[in-house]
């Protein structure tokens, strides 16, 4: 019974750490008026006829705190870059010199960065959302264990594990949404 206990809380664990790198991910999306590579990460192009990552088309680079330059590898693709971001619809407006492409980020407005900030808050509770949800199916687990003869005390002992584990993750949430506010916010 106890590795099967061992397993729920693996499992447990597992889903959570998936859960806070999805959210990393997502709140390097959240562009904070930072040129950032990553702010063009799940952008795909069309490739003669097939959808590419936008970095395996071309070189991504940061020419400056405001501006990603796209080097294609193919100059014909060009064009396919430009549709893609702007299909996108990150909000910005790729300019194109005929052999590259210029992402300039607009200085960001007080307004438009606690848009921002909701917009991480929000991200930031569907994680804690999915956190939840992953403590709840791990409990209905461990209840299972108990009815198959696993003991009151083995099972309050797991419910306080797997409590804790969700405390750890729920703080991780709040401390990235801490980090990205504060680089949101900053001028």
């Amino acid at each position: 019974m106890t590795e099967e206990l061992n397993l729920i809380i693996e499992d447990i664990e597992s889903g959570m750490k998936k859960a806070i790198l999805h959210l990393e991910v997502e709140l390097t999306k959240i562009r904070a008026g930072k040129a950032n590579p990553g702010m063009l990460e799940g952008i795909a192009v069309d490739y003669y006829g097939n959808p590419a990552p936008i970095q395996q088309v071309s070189n991504v680079s940061v020419l400056d705190a405001r501006t990603i330059s796209i080097q294609p590898w193919e100059k014909k693709m060009l064009a396919a870059i430009e549709k893609a971001i702007m299909q996108a619809n990150i909000g910005i407006t790729p300019q194109n010199d005929g052999t590259q492409i210029r992402l300039f980020m607009p200085p960001l407005t007080e307004e438009r960065r606690k848009e921002m900030v909701k917009k991480a808050a929000a991200e930031g509770e569907q994680t804690k959302v999915s956190i939840r949800n992953i403590r709840r199916e791990g409990i209905e687990q461990v209840k299972k264990l108990q009815k198959e003869g696993l003991s009151e005390d083995a099972v309050k002992d797991a419910e306080k594990d797997i409590q804790e584990i969700t405390d750890r993750y729920t703080g991780l949430v709040e401390k990235h949404l801490a980090i990205k506010e504060k680089e949101i916010m900053t001028v």
